[in-house]
């Protein structure tokens, strides 16, 4: 009761000093109704004050109560849940009304909301001191009581329960019931809702205007000096300055001399600056920089090349052509004549006007009109680089090398050669008239026959057991029997050779035949005579078809021929172009037909052309076919050679400008992958062509060795080059009578 007696005390000194500083309150008005007009609220502004003291005085005692009666607290807990709180809860309510009311007038009036701060501030401390946290469940996550229906224990144990929340309609009605709604925040630790109180609310807002909670906190104070500079007549330090900052130092002069010398002798280095590499767009389009540039980059026209010792009107003698090299110069094509000829005057009077002056400065005013001028950025790229990565050539042994054997013995140019199948014999024509066949490991001349006019080609039956030659002379194709073999081996042959009739034809009609078998007593043959001259014979694979080639022959340019029933037969294919060489496939019914600017693939047994590649050469001179059928080359008198993948395309696949000169003949072999050339500027050239099985890899060419050491006759060179079927050898026939072979180390 002392307490009590004290506390009104305290409150009833505190009201009137109150009453004197506030405003005297409006009379005649009802605190009920607080919401009817501005006065109003004022006095229940005021009134409310007085409340809130009340209220603390009733908190306080029924403080003093608890203490008395503690045992008996938790059982009331249990039973009513929780009635302290409900003190509590009414005072916050009462003070949400108060502070409600003030902040809707806060405008009209200032003071009364100051007094209601004052008194609302020290009921929630109050509050918030006396009243406990209800729930004691210590540090355990909230989670874990979701699907529980009590919260936590009291301190004798017991469960404390959950209290019943309101659905979402309830909520719903209670807010547009309560306009206060807005305050109150519910406390998940101890199951009840808070209603805010004002100073709360207001210091809420200054956290989220990025300002100081409290309001006694000045952001901007007067700055105040720490020092005193009044009657200041000495300054920090009255020392007398020393003499070392007036005398030059002895050992910096020494210092600076040592770093003198050290930079002059090279010792000490200083680090440039590093250059930092521009930054571009890796994107960027130039058209885009001219237009960011808002004009037009001014590009200066090229010049013109300026006149050397040749266009002086008094040359040295040495620059004046000869009458016959200026005859030698209307024999040359126009691309490689020299554009001016130097002539020698005695003065400059005797000049006479340049014929073309009109017409090139016409020319130059239309190089400078019309044609378009672009800058464009230079690209600094190492040559090396753009070089295909080839592998070492020790990796791609063996090749042929070195000349092994010379074979002498022709009188005039060898025209071909061939090797028989298994490698031990060789056959060659020359224009002498005559054809020679040859040991191949020792060179020694077997046999020889007189022909009587310049051997075209000479081709060895594919067949082993079949030792026949075919060699084509002027207008006719001579199968000769060698004699090599056992006694069954000659006698197949001499019955293959063996002709019934005296003439056999393969057309019946008006028109002339295009061929005629007939025997050969002189030579114990076959000849077959043709109307044209025939330049090229090729065996099938078989051994019992051949072809035979007369480009002068139109229609009937290329025959087929059957050894065995002895007829011949014209391809039911219609040929454009001059017919040069033709071939067979070396597995398949396909036959190749090159003529001077493409090659035409036709299918034998469906009689019709498959495909048709295009070679883009001036002139062709001979075809090969790659040994697995799906790869060709063919040589051209350009000195051009082509590759032809028949899977990838129709064009070739590489192009490849190795001989100055006339290729003569191109050649696969058959195990090994290489390929050759020879041509008219006395070379062999061989390549390393490694077809693969993998779709997706093209094949790798790679030039391995120029084979030099034949002479040149006449303009000619090395007329026919040939592989050895088993070995990597390479024989060649040169225009000089020799035949060479080379061998690998």
């Amino acid at each position: 009761m002392k307490k009590k007696t004290v506390v009104e005390s305290e409150m009833k000194k505190k009201k009137s000093n109150e009453k004197e500083e506030a405003p005297p309150p409006p009379s005649d008005h009802d605190d009920s109704d607080d919401d009817d007009s501005d006065d109003s609220v004022e006095v229940s502004d005021y009134d409310s004050i007085s409340e809130d003291e009340d209220s603390s005085a009733d908190s306080i005692d029924d403080d003093d109560s608890s203490d008395s009666d503690s045992d008996s607290k938790s059982e009331l807990e249990d039973e009513e849940g929780a009635s302290p709180t409900t003190h509590h809860n009414a005072s916050d309510d009462s003070d949400s009304q108060d502070e409600e009311e003030d902040v809707v007038d806060s405008e009209g009036g200032s003071e009364s909301s100051d007094l209601h701060q004052e008194g609302g501030g020290a009921e929630s401390d109050s509050s918030e001191d006396e009243v406990a946290p209800r729930n004691t469940i210590g540090e355990v996550p909230l989670k874990w009581y979701e699907d529980e229906p009590h919260i936590g224990y009291d301190i004798k144990g017991k469960k404390i329960k959950k209290k019943e929340r309101e659905d979402k309609l309830g909520s719903f009605l209670a807010n547009v019931d309560d306009s206060k709604n807005w305050r109150k925040v519910f406390d998940e630790y101890n199951d009840e809702e808070v209603v805010l109180t004002k100073d709360e609310i207001k210091m809420v807002r200054k956290l989220m205007q990025n300002k100081a909670p409290h309001s006694d906190f000045d952001p901007h104070p007067d700055y105040v000096d720490w020092f005193k500079w009044d009657d200041a007549k000495h300054p920090l330090s009255n020392a007398p300055e020393p003499k070392r900052r007036f005398i030059p130092s002895k050992w910096e002069a020494k210092k600076v001399v040592q770093y003198v010398r050290g930079i002059r002798n090279g010792t000490i280095t200083f680090d440039k600056p590093k250059k930092e590499d521009d930054s571009y767009l890796l994107w960027e389009d130039d058209s885009g920089l001219t237009e960011k540039a808002n004009h037009l980059a001014y590009i200066p026209a090229p010049k013109q090349k300026l006149p050397g010792h040749d266009e002086s009107y008094n040359p040295p003698l040495e620059y004046i052509p000869t009458q016959e090299e200026i005859n030698s110069y209307q024999l040359m094509y126009e691309e490689d004549r020299p554009k001016f000829i130097p002539q020698r005057f005695t003065s400059m009077r005797s000049i006479p006007a340049y014929e073309n002056a009109m017409k090139e400065s016409f020319e130059r005013c239309l190089d400078l009109y019309l044609c378009p001028r672009v800058r464009r950025k230079r690209l600094n790229i190492d040559p090396e680089s753009l070089k295909p990565k080839l592998p070492n050539k020790k990796e791609l042994k063996p090749y042929p090398i070195t000349c092994y054997i010379e074979y002498k013995g022709h009188e005039g140019a060898v025209t071909s050669i061939s090797i028989e199948a298994s490698g031990q014999w060789m056959a060659s024509g020359s224009s002498d008239g005559t054809v020679r066949v040859w040991e191949v490991e020792t060179g020694r001349c077997l046999r020889q026959w007189e022909i009587g006019e310049a051997v075209n080609c000479v081709t060895w039956n594919p067949l082993s057991d079949i030792h026949i030659v075919a060699v084509s002379a002027g207008h006719d194709v001579l199968l000769l029997n060698t004699g090599l073999g056992d006694e069954e081996e000659q006698q197949r042959i001499k019955e293959l050779l063996l002709i019934d009739s005296p003439e056999a034809s393969d057309e019946t009609g008006k028109k002339a035949p295009s061929v005629r078998w007939l025997k050969d007593d002189k030579h114990d043959g076959i000849r077959l005579r043709h109307l044209k001259n025939v330049t090229s014979v090729e065996w099938h694979r078989k051994g019992d078809y051949f072809s035979t080639v007369m480009p002068a022959g139109e229609s009937r340019s290329v025959l087929i021929h059957q050894l065995s029933k002895k007829l011949s037969q014209k391809l039911p294919f219609k040929l454009h172009g001059l017919a040069v060489r033709s071939t067979f496939h070396p597995s398949r019914s396909i036959f190749f037909i090159c003529t001077k600017k493409t090659v035409r693939v036709f299918d034998l047994l469906k009689s019709k052309q498959i495909k048709k590649l295009d070679t883009g050469l001036k002139e062709a001179s001979s075809i090969a076919v790659h040994p697995g059928g799906d790869n060709l080359i063919v040589g051209s008198k350009e000195g051009k050679l082509c590759w032809f993948d028949m899977d990838l395309s129709s064009k070739p696949y590489k192009v490849l400008k190795c001989h100055p000169k006339d290729i003569n003949n191109v050649v696969f072999h058959r195990s090994y992958p290489l390929f050759a050339s020879c041509s008219d500027d006395c070379t062999a050239y061989v390549f390393h062509g490694m077809v693969y099985s993998d779709l997706n890899k093209n094949p790798l060419i790679v030039p391995l060795e120029i084979l030099r050491g034949h002479a040149n006759s006449n303009g000619r060179g090395i007329l026919d080059c040939k592989f050895h079927p088993r070995q990597p050898w390479l024989f060649t026939a040169g225009a000089d009578k020799m035949i060479k072979l080379y061998c690998h180390q």
